[in-house]
This record gives structure tokens, sequence and C-alpha cells, in this order.
């Protein structure tokens, strides 16, 4: 088993009073899809903020690739190779797919070129949408008229084209239709598959159990273990998700309808 691109331990995150990551250990290898589940309130955006270079640990400390690091801005982490996807997906609508692609970004034309070169950045965009199972009409269309699924592809595309050794999704899947998650997670695979190491933060059990390796989740600020694919079902992971013993008390004083 190769060794973790990135590895979390014991990391504790506070907000004066608050206790937002209590002792949380993670990693995450190279073509692997590492799932992180929790509930809302459980810490996975103070998770990501943290793993991205948004939050500087209270205590603990981050590994990259072998070596202590403390990033000191998101810039610093994307340098590095974390790339982050986040819910809003920081697209503009009205901009074309190209523009978005390469926004705050110049395409690769044996190194970064100081003209922007829009026949290469439109070829670019084309390729790389291909490779990930998505044909663009033109790359000129506006990025607001692709689906959901579509924009979340175009957002892992461009972290990808653009180095990310480790692939940070929020919840990638949570406003999307059964065939947009569906596409979805097929680009996840075909990310993995390249290489990249993807953490896969979501609350939906069955569409972490698609593409998951293993699954960590995550309870008020502290993991109750990590699972690797086959070791545990999607009944036990909600479970754990839910409290458990909770979750099993409300279902028998609501006859079972949980």
């Amino acid at each position: 088993m190769s060794d973790p691109i990135i590895h979390m331990e014991n990391i504790k995150k506070h907000f004066g009073n608050v206790i937002a990551l209590n002792g949380v250990t993670f990693d995450v290898r190279a073509g692997e899809c590492h799932c992180l589940l929790g509930d809302n309130g459980a810490g996975k955006s103070t998770f990501i903020k943290t793993m991205s270079g948004v939050h500087k640990p209270t205590s603990g400390e981050i590994f990259f690739e072998g070596r202590p690091l403390s990033f000191d801005s998101p810039r610093e982490a994307m340098e590095a190779g974390i790339a982050t996807v986040f819910q809003d997906l920081a697209m503009i609508p009205l901009m074309s797919v190209t523009r978005n692609f390469f926004m705050g970004r110049e395409p690769r034309k044996g190194g970064f070129i100081k003209r922007f070169d829009l026949d290469t950045a439109n070829s670019v965009t084309m390729e790389e949408m291909r490779r990930m199972g998505i044909n663009l009409r033109a790359p000129d269309q506006a990025v607001g008229t692709l689906s959901g699924g579509e924009r979340q592809t175009v957002a892992i595309a461009r972290a990808v084209y653009f180095g990310a050794k480790v692939l940070i999704l929020d919840e990638p899947t949570s406003a999307l239709g059964v065939r947009q998650t569906s596409n979805v997670l097929a680009t996840i695979d075909r990310v993995r598959n390249q290489g990249v190491g993807v953490v896969f933060i979501s609350h939906n059990v069955r569409h972490a159990m698609a593409v998951g390796d293993r699954f960590t989740v995550l309870n008020r600020g502290q993991t109750l273990g990590t699972a690797v694919r086959g070791e545990i079902d999607a009944g036990a992971l909600q479970d754990l998700m839910a409290g458990g013993q909770e979750l099993a008390e409300l279902e028998g004083s609501l006859g079972g309808t949980v």
C-alpha cells in the first residue's frame, strides 16, 4: 500500500471556546477516494478549510508527501497540489466554459505564457472535458448553460489540469438529480484512475458507497472510525453518522419508519 499524499494527525481546531475539530486523523493516497461522511454540524466544513489552508489547526500536524507542512493560505495549498471544489464552484454563469476553466490562470503551452492564448485555451478545454466524459457543444458557450453535473465536471477537470494531487470535493452531489449525480460519480472515478487522491465530503452514504475506497465518519468534530470498502455496509455507515443508538430508539418510537 502506498504512502499517503496528505496525512492529518490529531488535528484540533478551536474558535474561542468552541471546539470544531477534536483530534481528527485522516489521510488519502494516490488513486484513492477516501470519503469523509458526517451530518450537518459534524465539522466537515472546518475540516475542509483546515486541509486546504484556509484555517491553521490549533494543534496537530499535517504531512504532505511525508514532510510536515503548514499552509499559510489556500494559494499555498493549491501550489503544493491540494485543490478544493466547493459547492458554489466559483464560476461566472455568463462567462464561457473556457474563460471559467482558465480563470486566474493561463493555458500551458510549453509552460505558462504571458499573453492569454484563446485558441490554445479552447483546445485544452474541449480536450480536458472530453477526457472527463463531457462533449461540449462549443468552448465559448456560457458555463451557465451546462447542467449542474457538467459544471461540477468543469471544476474538477480544471483542478486536475492545473496539477491537483489531492482533490477535495465539498458535497459535489448534494444539489443534483439522479442522472447528473451519476455523471459526477463517473468523473470522480476517472480522476481516481489518473492517480489523484480524492477526498469526497458528503452526508449521502449511497453516493459515497458508489465510489469510495475508504470511509471515515465525522461526528461533532471527532472521527468515529475508518473502514475499507467491503468491511462495512451502507446501513452501518448511516448508523454511525446518525448516532447509532439514538437512531435505533427513534425508529422504535416511530414504528420502524426512519
